[in-house]
């Protein structure tokens, strides 16, 4: 059965600028901590993965005395925790808030997936709650519950680690060559890659200068026709796809199989061909991550427009999944 994947912040809604990074400098604020992260200072924090292994960058023996923190490891991380849940209850409210669009396409997109019978899921290293939020904000209650969501601490090692997609590829039975997933960064890419599944890439508000050479498709969004239209804008189209003015589910249906052994991923990327079958059945802590998994993260222009073609997309060798009634 095909499968659509996305990754959260900067796929779903762009997230990172007018989302985390406020909750994290009024969570700063709130426990005393003598830090207040600048635009150009949390453009780098994005590419630590995982919200707490942002903040134990934080921890630097300097830092650590200055704001009077316990030396200790165990009592840090005790800290570190406790700082985590309040910024995540701070980024639950601003994304209840609406004040963050969804991006472009992601809904409709989505709902064409849904009809036609493919597999719906969203992989992320945020904490479940943020990912839950911004998926009902996305795609509204009825679509959002089409989704199985892989977030958080499920897994131990953060991307680029490929452990949270090989551990969705387990849990849901599928097979790479049927996955194509969505992401707005490098380490995403490098995580689905490493997974051995096909990437398309939305570039976001951090993310636009980064290397995306692997990835099967990379646009500006995957854009929106009118009334309400954001015309998307191909950046590197190496499998020849030719989107037009908003990616369809046809372009994605396109990539599949792209991503099953290492060509498709760049130099130095470690690729596990997709066997997730190594994958443990139990989630939500360490001992969770897929065999072989270290303890490595801490915690962690436009191309030629084509006319879509009308009548239904194949929806895979299984047909539609039942529809809720």
């Amino acid at each position: 059965m095909p499968a659509l994947v996305f990754d959260c912040d900067g796929v779903l809604a762009d997230t990172e600028r007018d989302g985390h990074l406020p909750a994290f400098n009024q969570t700063f604020e709130e426990f005393g901590l003598p830090v207040r992260w600048s635009d150009a200072e949390y453009a780098e924090k994005v590419k630590v993965g995982g919200g707490k292994e942002r903040m134990r960058t934080l921890l630097t023996p300097e830092f650590v005395a200055a704001a009077g923190l316990p030396a200790d490891r165990a009592a840090l991380d005790e800290q570190v925790a406790a700082w985590h849940r309040r910024k995540t209850e701070i980024y639950t409210e601003i994304i209840r808030s609406g004040s963050i669009p969804p991006r472009p396409g992601v809904r409709r997109i989505a709902a064409e997936a849904d009809e036609a019978g493919w597999t719906l899921a969203v992989a992320s290293t945020s904490a479940e709650a943020s990912v839950r939020s911004v998926l009902e904000l996305a795609m509204g209650p009825e679509l959002a519950a089409r989704f199985s969501v892989f977030a958080g601490d499920v897994v131990e090692r953060k991307k680029p680690a490929p452990d949270i997609y090989a551990f969705a590829l387990h849990r849901l039975g599928l097979d790479p060559a049927d996955v194509v997933v969505i992401e707005d960064s490098r380490n995403g890419m490098l995580a689905a890659l490493g997974a051995g599944l096909a990437c398309a890439v939305t570039t976001s508000a951090y993310t636009g200068e980064e290397d995306f050479t692997g990835a099967s498709l990379v646009v500006t969004s995957l854009g929106d026709p009118p009334p309400d239209e954001v015309v998307s804008r191909v950046l590197s189209d190496p499998l020849g796809v030719h989107p037009g003015p908003c990616v369809v589910l046809a372009d994605l249906a396109a990539l599949r199989g792209a991503g099953g052994d290492a060509k498709s991923a760049p130099a130095g990327t470690t690729v596990a061909g997709g066997d997730a079958k190594s994958a443990p059945m139990d989630g939500g802590d360490a001992d969770s991550a897929p065999a072989g998994t270290s303890g490595a993260g801490g915690d962690a222009d436009a191309a030629p427009a084509r006319t879509p073609v009308d009548g239904p997309l194949d929806p895979g060798p299984s047909g539609p999944r039942p529809r809720p009634h």
